[in-house]
């Protein structure tokens, strides 16, 4: 059991602190965290106060942050007051995050007298986005660097009852890839803007590699015309491969020149590749000779080509020229890009407009229960996912953005174009991200938020292989995939002087996150603090009965089926009979769209201080 924060003395936190503090520092941390109890005994006001002195610095070891953190709470009880908090949202700092603005400007006029400020409104403004989605909508596709070529004739149609979600933005004609690529004023995107920030694994004593943005669009229309040149409009096109420049550059451009893309992690076995494209029946596949890991060498051709794909276009893991002999149809990576080197023109490109609802990605889920289900993403996906980055992580200009992923894996598609769509930096390592090479990325690319899994914070963590960097530019992390433990959590957060560590939980089927984190709320470790904008949910008893909002339960997600970016239609399976068959009506909607997710825990929100 923990001491009490009464219990703890001069001298614990001097040994607890080892060879990093003095007992001089010892002692004014010793009197600072009694300082904080006395002006007022309250846990969190006790912790606030801690946090925002800097008491605890990054470098101090683990074991003296639990000894603060978890004496100051030894006596609270979660069942009465829910988790402990250890980050607060200021006043003042809430105004100018991306959602915090907005509400300052529109909250009066659509609240009313209700409208306090963004941190007390929060959850009225929130309900308020799943009341009013038009409204909210109309709003941040504002915000958004979304060019259409033609307009939408309405944010929403609901009039068509056979599709649940919605249909949304009726009549818009775009090509989303092109608005990645785009200069803009408002988010502020210039042709000399950074783009991509990046590093080789095994290059950590050189600087970080930046391509702007012109550069990012003449090597994306440079593969547009490559592709124009060698496949159909709507040709669905695989990519297997790690998530590194080439890739997203290659990804952006099947999009622009009106493929399609389909997303296969490099970690697939052959079987699973091939079920792959034989569902999506990809013509082609963009991979690799090789993947690069600590030094050595791991065949993802061989693999690729044990599936048997129609053709591949192989890229040389490192240097000009692959490393492995390649089958008659297939060719290299040089002799694609020469295609497009016939043309006057290669490094520009006219973008193929399509409606909004056309697919423009096909994602498989993790086929673990049977063959992975072929959910098609079309170009509202990408809306949705950088409008909830935008909302809840507070992507803005300016930011560098890192999230160890793979276009494999809807975290891929998502970081990519809340960055690219928000006039953020995207930060790729191009290697393992469970060393210090990694981490040392973190630091030189100035990376500002950065997204994880919890089993990779967890090797961070027990390795020490952070130890002596700086992650202090961090202004937020975001987590998914796994179930957060609490300590590690607490561990992450103190790298960067107690920055959010923001949960989120959703599915490829919504282009996004349900339930998340929000830089408005007060949040706990290993907690969820909202419903995602616009998202409305119930969580459902055993016998599909709504329990109240305010009330404490555990149950079933059942989300409303309202939902801009949600799929609404499967290439494999029968998208009604998978998401909807056996769903409860509510509040008279048609069904929930389920999202099958078991034992969801609510607690009743004490909020802060």
């Amino acid at each position: 059991m923990a001491k009490r924060l009464g219990e703890v003395g001069l001298e614990d936190l001097y040994r607890a602190g080892g060879s990093t503090i003095s007992i001089k520092e010892a002692t004014h941390m010793y009197q600072a965290i009694a300082a904080s109890k006395a002006s007022d005994p309250d846990p969190r006001r006790v912790w606030k106060e801690v946090v925002s002195r800097k008491v605890l610095k990054p470098w101090h070891p683990h074991h003296l942050h639990q000894l603060v953190y978890y004496s100051v709470y030894a006596n609270w009880d979660v069942s009465i007051n829910g988790p402990p908090l250890y980050w607060f949202p200021s006043l003042d700092e809430s105004k100018i995050t991306n959602l915090g603005r907005i509400m300052e400007i529109h909250g009066p006029k659509l609240l009313g007298t209700s409208y306090k400020d963004p941190i007390e409104s929060f959850s009225l403004f929130q309900k308020f986005s799943v009341q009013h989605p038009e409204t909210y909508w109309s709003i941040v596709l504002e915000e958004l660097s979304i060019v259409f070529h033609s307009s939408p004739s309405c944010i929403l149609d609901n009039s068509k009852k056979l599709e649940p979600s919605g249909a949304w933005l009726p009549g818009a004609v775009l090509n989303v890839a092109e608005c990645c690529l785009l200069p803009s004023t408002h988010p502020t995107k210039e042709d000399n803007s950074c783009a991509l920030v990046w590093r080789e694994e095994g290059r950590d004593d050189l600087d970080v590699n930046r391509m702007t943005l012109k550069e990012l669009r003449e090597q994306v229309m440079v593969v547009a015309n490559a592709v124009d040149a060698t496949f159909s409009k709507g040709d669905a096109i695989a990519i297997d491969m790690p998530m590194t420049v080439s890739a997203v550059v290659i990804y952006l451009g099947i999009i622009l020149a009106g493929c399609v893309a389909v997303s296969i992690a490099d970690s697939f076995a052959a079987k699973e590749i091939a079920t792959r494209l034989r569902v999506s029946n990809a013509k082609a596949i963009f991979t690799q000779d090789f993947i690069l890991r600590g030094g050595r060498k791991f065949s993802l051709y061989s693999r690729v080509v044990e599936a048997d794909p129609f053709k591949a276009i192989v890229l040389p893991v490192s240097g000009n020229s692959v490393g492995i002999e390649l089958r008659k149809q297939d060719v290299s990576w040089k002799e694609f890009l020469s295609i497009a080197n016939q043309r006057p023109r290669s490094n520009h490109y006219s973008p193929v407009y399509r409606p909004i609802d056309s697919t423009i990605n096909i994602l498989f889920s993790s086929g673990t229960t049977g063959e992975p289900k072929a959910i098609p993403w079309t170009q509202l996906s990408p809306i949705r996912c950088s409008a909830d980055g935008w909302a809840h992580n507070d992507i803005r200009a300016g930011d560098v953005y890192c999230w160890p992923t793979n276009l494999g894996w809807v975290m891929g598609p998502v970081v990519l174009f809340t960055c690219f769509l928000n006039g953020a930096t995207l930060a790729l390592y191009h290697g393992s991200p469970s060393g210090r090479g990694f981490g040392k990325f973190i630091q030189d690319a100035g990376v500002t938020v950065l997204g994880t899994v919890p089993s990779l914070v967890k090797t961070w963590k027990s390795s020490n292989c952070l130890e002596g960097l700086d992650w202090t530019k961090i202004k937020c992390f975001a987590t998914t995939g796994e179930a957060s433990n609490a300590d590690d959590d607490l561990w992450l957060s103190s790298k960067s002087y107690y920055k959010p560590v923001l949960e989120c939980c959703g599915g490829t089927e919504l282009s996004s996150a349900y339930i998340q984190g929000s830089l408005l709320q007060p949040q706990a470790f290993g907690t969820f603090s909202t419903a995602a904008m616009t998202a409305g949910f119930v969580i459902l008893d055993e016998h599909g009965h709504p329990y109240p909002d305010d009330k404490a339960c555990v149950g079933e997600v059942g989300l409303l089926p309202l939902y801009l970016g949600a799929t609404n239609r499967l290439l494999n399976a029968d998208h009604e009979k998978v998401y909807f068959e056996g769903m409860p009506m509510h509040n008279g909607m048609n069904s929930i769209y389920s999202m099958k997710v078991k034992n969801i825990q609510t607690t009743n929100d004490h909020g802060a201080p």
